[in-house]
């Protein structure tokens, strides 16, 4: 029973916490905010005004989704404090693993809940559309692009965001050349904005019959979902949209016919392209909006004033620019190269263990 007093001990040191993370969450100001735009939901002609109430709408969701997190972190706590004081009472140590689970668990989502009040970005809270592209390399590289792909997606599953598959490009004869997911899920974009840049294999290459070392590259690219709310000058005499017929791993969900939309913009030369939904509608409507984001992203990253100013940045998959290296061989490794962060091992990492790597970029900003 000592652990449980010590266990008791620690959570204890959690009430101070909560009440800091309170004042860093602006609860108070958040319940009132809430309770005075629940009032205008009942004001007469509210919903005349279809683009306003549905932003209204979308406030209350998020300051309820805010405040109801916080609430249940207390209630947990309280909830796990009240069943330790009643293990220790009656001396039933048959619950000592349920409440260790609960505590591992709560311990879990306050530090989450803490590291999410690092994302104050306009569109942090926003989901997240991921690009990956293969390196100069042929096979090797794009065989490194699919398991940045499946990397990612194993992160997405481990936080419960869902993944919606954008675009895939088969590599020649494996892996991808190209490939764009949608992650959805509150803060998505905060929380993988961090990953965006080149990233750098070192392994035996399973390709190279003389068993030799090889480095490859793939580059990933993060932009905010952004909705149809957020107003994006594009023109569409700047517009090339190209039709093609959809191909890549999606197998029977991939519709043959030539529903594929590829659309670039001719002032920045930003090409997107959206192939895995059955209608050509469907697949412009995604590949706009992925030129929106694209477009934001890139206005908030150099801080320019108007779309037309924009650029697009080209920078080169290769040496020199990656953010971070994953080393198969000699040794196991991987390496932030803009925090120093590391992570020994490389299959839990390869698996979606990537918060640590998110945890100290954040962190590095402030």
């Amino acid at each position: 029973m000592v652990l449980l007093y010590d266990l008791k001990n620690e959570l204890n040191t959690y009430k101070e916490q909560l009440k800091e993370l309170k004042d860093v969450l602006n609860i108070e100001k958040a319940e009132n905010e809430l309770d005075k735009l629940r009032e205008e939901t009942n004001l007469d002609g509210f919903w005349n005004d279809i683009e306003k109430s549905q932003s209204t709408m979308q406030k209350i969701k998020s300051l309820e989704n805010k405040i109801e997190r916080f609430n249940k972190l207390n209630v947990s706590l309280e909830d796990i404090l009240t069943l330790i004081d009643l293990s220790l009472e009656e001396g039933d140590e048959s619950v000592v693993d349920e409440i260790i689970s609960s505590a591992n668990e709560f311990k879990k989502n306050i530090e989450e809940e803490k590291l999410s009040t690092l994302l104050t970005g306009e569109y942090d809270s926003h989901n997240a559309i991921l690009s990956f592209h293969a390196g100069a390399g042929g096979t090797e590289a794009q065989d490194w692009a699919e398991m940045l792909y499946r990397m990612y997606n194993r992160w997405a599953e481990r936080h419960n965001f869902s993944v919606k598959v954008l675009d895939y490009l088969d590599g020649d004869e494996a892996g991808l050349k190209s490939a764009s997911i949608l992650v959805e899920g509150l803060n998505a974009y905060g929380f993988l904005k961090s990953e965006a840049g080149v990233h750098r294999l070192v392994r035996i290459s399973p390709f190279d019959s003389s068993g030799r070392r090889h480095t490859s590259f793939a580059a990933l690219e993060v932009m905010p979902e952004i909705d149809d709310t957020i107003e994006v000058d594009i023109k569409p005499e700047d517009l090339r949209v190209d039709t093609y017929r959809s191909s890549g791993a999606g197998g029977q969900h991939v519709n043959k016919t030539e529903s594929a939309i590829r659309i670039t913009h001719l002032p920045t030369s930003i090409v997107v392209s959206c192939q895995t939904e059955r209608s050509q509608h469907q697949n412009r409507e995604y590949a706009m909006k992925m030129l929106r984001s694209k477009l934001i992203e890139i206005k908030e990253r150099e801080r320019l004033d108007k779309i037309s100013d924009i650029k697009g940045v080209q920078r080169e998959i290769a040496w020199g620019a990656q953010i971070r290296s994953y080393i198969f061989m000699p040794y196991t490794l991987v390496k932030d190269h803009r925090t120093g962060f590391e992570n020994g091992n490389i299959n839990a990492v390869m698996d979606g263990d990537l918060d640590g790597f998110i945890t100290s970029y954040l962190k590095s900003l402030t």
